[in-house]
């Protein structure tokens, strides 16, 4: 159960590795969610992650529940966390203290079980000396830490993968 961070170049995999460590955990049952932390602008990566109340603000006409809400009982992969903003990443700070989310709008928070995999094509290290991650955080997020190593250096997998590919 223990909070995974996936290092490795873009392409390499790092995704599939999640993905093999949600499904031979004891949440392979529950949902896998995917975050593509480098995909979200700015304004609304409180609202993917957390959710919202109805009328927390214009447009938000029904409840909706967030990624961490979504997963409840599964797994929250967070792909590309390195890309994420210093304010996004004090909010996800405060989810993996309390283990509870607030929606954008609401007054308590609601708790939430999930299980945290990241993955960056950054050194995150590097990141939190040039102040653009957060040292509290990645010690959260480094708790197990799984190098994938590039794709020209597994020259067994290509094989494997030319394969799948043909059988497509």
């Amino acid at each position: 159960d223990a909070t995974v961070l996936i290092r490795g170049e873009s392409g390499c995999g790092k995704e599939l590795f999640a993905r093999a460590v949600h499904v031979n955990s004891r949440r392979q049952k529950q949902p896998f969610i995917k975050v593509d932390c480098a995909a979200l602008p700015a304004s609304l990566i409180e609202n993917e992650l957390f959710g919202h109340e109805k009328g927390a603000y214009t447009g938000a006409d029904q409840r909706a529940p967030g990624k961490f809400e979504v997963a409840r009982g599964g797994t929250v992969f967070l792909d590309e966390i390195g890309e994420l903003p210093l304010h996004a990443q004090v909010k996800l700070l405060r989810v993996a203290q309390e283990g509870e989310v607030t929606r954008v709008g609401a007054s308590r928070p609601r708790p939430v079980d999930v299980r945290w995999i990241a993955a960056t094509h950054r050194n995150l290290l590097d990141e939190v000396v040039q102040g653009r991650f957060r040292e509290d955080l990645f010690h959260r997020l480094a708790v197990a830490v799984i190098q994938v190593p590039p794709l020209r250096d597994r020259e067994g997998d290509v094989g494997l993968l030319v394969d799948r590919l043909l059988a497509r």
